[in-house]
């Protein structure tokens, strides 16, 4: 394990490893990935599957991508839990100390724009079933995300475990009453429009949670060991998605819209929809501004608890205008952030030695990673065959080792 290269600055670890006495063991870590993974976004995607594909495709669509966001976050566990650095202490090693920033910025910009969003996601319907402004619920979600978020992976903790088990026990019940009333499964898919290929239904799943997961380390450094930061990990990302998507799809098909807050009001459950959505938005919009913040403490170099209120106060300003307009922008960066991920395994595996010894990092910049995630992201974008963050990633690990190889041989 990396040793301690900086003073402790904050009890959350911002800027060094996570020590023995602060490790967590499984269910502690499972509630916070399971959390991190109930979100209303990917019920929504879940919808969308079920209204464009039929039940075997749709769950071939569930399985394969799971399977690719699985390894890829479980490869990120591992990192995590290994070294004990978060996400960016990380970049620091892979895109040298200077070139992490780009890492940082990207992700920090991404999980800030995601918070706003999703403090927008819940306002906006619930304020229009309230009957009050969307301002009012917009300030209030903020801050009361804000203020948890503030208190690092205790608050985390804390806020999952109540509301994993509400997510868990109405989305079932969702389920259950649109089978029920739909005449089972198969036949509510059968009325599915098939507007979907099973190749965009692998794309929709992995690309649904693929950038956030990408934040993994920042969570599992924390986990007790290897073991229990990739079997949670995995456990999450694999099951806890499946769920979403099934509680959204199975909804989705049989009512025919793609929003999983409108899918329980015409099921008659809209206030447990509202309890529920804030809930579900609130354990990732935690997860999402606790990245935030670490991003820009590896920016700035202030702790992580400022720069967490920070994220906070300008998603939440921004809220509205980001929902309205930016939710296209914040799906291209998607496709920016998996090849970090990528290098950061693939820099940890080459050179873990380092890692484990506490080597501090030995580039100002790694311009091997900086191309890889420039020409990444283009691949994710444009390239009009395959999956898109798949391409991205393979994309700048080709670029990663090609500079290894020509630019960085004696490193």
């Amino acid at each position: 394990m990396a040793r301690p290269s900086r003073a402790k600055t904050d009890g959350d670890f911002s800027r060094e490893a996570v020590p023995a006495g602060a490790r967590r063991g499984f269910w502690s870590m499972f509630v916070v990935m399971m959390g991190f993974t109930f979100f209303s976004a990917s019920m929504s995607v879940g919808a969308k599957l079920g209204n464009g594909l039929d039940l075997s495709n749709f769950i071939w669509a569930v399985v394969i991508g799971g399977i690719i966001l699985g390894a890829y976050t479980g490869g990120l566990a591992y990192v995590g839990c290994d070294t004990g650095l978060t996400l960016d202490l990380l970049a620091r090693r892979s895109f040298g100390t200077a070139g992490s920033k780009l890492a940082s910025a990207l992700i920090a910009f991404t999980q800030i724009g995601w918070f706003g969003v999703g403090v927008a996601m819940f306002a906006i319907p619930a304020a229009d079933l309230l009957h009050i402004s969307p301002m009012v619920l917009v300030a209030i979600a903020g801050l009361c995300m804000t203020a948890s978020a503030y208190f690092g992976i205790k608050a985390l903790t804390v806020v999952s475990a109540i509301s994993v088990p509400l997510i868990a026990v109405l989305g079932v019940y969702s389920m259950a009453l649109s089978a029920v009333e739909g005449g089972g499964l198969t036949a509510i898919f059968s009325k599915s429009s098939g507007g979907l290929t099973l190749m965009a239904g692998v794309g929709l799943v992995i690309g649904s949670f693929v950038s956030g997961g990408t934040a993994t380390p920042n969570f599992v450094r924390f986990a007790k060991n290897n073991t229990v930061a990739v079997t949670t990990t995995v456990i999450a990302f694999f099951l806890g998605n499946s769920l979403m998507f099934a509680f959204g799809a199975v909804g989705g098909a049989f009512t025919g819209k793609d929003d999983i807050f409108y899918v329980m009001i015409a099921q008659g459950l809209a206030v447990p929809a509202l309890v529920v959505l804030g809930a579900n938005i609130w354990t990732t919009n935690n997860n999402a501004l606790y990245t935030g913040g670490l991003g820009l403490t590896n920016i700035t170099g202030q702790g992580q608890r400022p720069m967490t209120l920070v994220s906070g106060v300008v998603g939440t300003v921004a809220a509205i205008w980001l929902y309205n307009n930016f939710v296209g922008w914040l799906n291209f960066l998607n496709a920016t952030l998996p090849p970090v991920g990528a290098i950061v395994m693939l820099d940890y595996a080459l050179h873990r030695s380092d890692y484990r010894s506490g080597v501090e990092p030995v580039f100002t910049v790694h311009w091997g990673s900086i191309t890889g995630v420039v020409l990444g992201a283009l691949a994710g974008n444009f390239l009009p065959v395959g999956i898109a963050s798949v391409n991205a990633m393979l994309t700048a690990c080709v670029c990663y080792l090609a500079a290894e190889k020509l630019v960085y041989s004696n490193h």
